[in-house]
């Protein structure tokens, strides 16, 4: 049975905005799968805003695209620091099994 410290923080929220949690013991099953699939979607959404900012900082942007842009980055560090969060607790529950010697 998994406990509590391994759960494995999911990269989306529930539908009232809430953390989702995957409790298995099978981290190559479909969950977690999937959950691996999506995360890797969003640090690369994330790095094509951040190259998307670049650009449009370079230039003479307009205020509504500029807003977009600040808008969507809002939303991929979200994603990115939930995805960083899952995979830092994941680590310190791989290192707590095995503690050096």
């Amino acid at each position: 049975m998994t406990t509590s410290s391994e759960l494995r923080l999911l990269p989306w929220t529930g539908p009232d905005g809430k953390p989702c949690f995957l409790s298995t013991d099978d981290s190559r099953g479909y969950m977690s799968r999937l959950a691996d699939n999506i995360e890797s979607v969003q640090l690369g959404t994330a790095t094509e805003l951040l190259d998307q900012a670049v650009d449009m900082l370079a230039t003479d942007t307009a205020p509504d695209d500029m807003r977009l842009l600040a808008k969507n980055l809002t939303r991929a560090l979200r994603d990115t620091l939930r995805v960083a969060t899952s995979r830092g607790h994941r680590l310190h529950s791989q290192s707590a099994d095995h503690p050096p010697r």
